[in-house]
């Protein structure tokens, strides 16, 4: 699915990489405010939906090669954030909406979920 229906989808405003809009695609989407999780479950390819702001997540989703982050929530990240969003050509998107109600917008779409294996 790519950025820009994303952006839709989610009434998002972009905050970094509007011009990667139209060529950006996520396989899966991702949603958490536990970065153990993210660390643990998320996959390149995948959308990161989160409420955290600070530049830790920036850093663990360009660890994991995370090609975009959404903020939920109406949260906004710091300049540091963006800059470094920017440097790294990575799109940030920003949504009102709740965590719960993105993610069910963006699966009922058609975007699938990450995988998490079963004990």
């Amino acid at each position: 699915m790519k950025l820009s229906e994303i952006r839709s989808l989610l009434q998002a405003d972009v905050l970094v990489g509007e011009e990667a809009l139209d060529t950006t695609e996520v396989e899966k989407g991702y949603a958490s405010d536990l970065m153990s999780d993210v660390l643990a479950f998320a996959s390149p390819a995948v959308l990161l939906l989160t409420g955290l702001t600070h530049v830790q997540i920036f850093r663990t989703a360009q660890m994991l090669d995370i090609p975009s982050i959404v903020f939920v929530r109406g949260k906004t990240p710091g300049e540091d954030l963006l800059q470094l969003a920017r440097g790294a050509k990575m799109p940030i998107l920003a949504t009102c909406m709740s965590m719960f109600e993105a993610s069910g917008r963006l699966y009922g779409a058609g975007l699938a979920a990450c995988n998490i294996p079963r004990r």
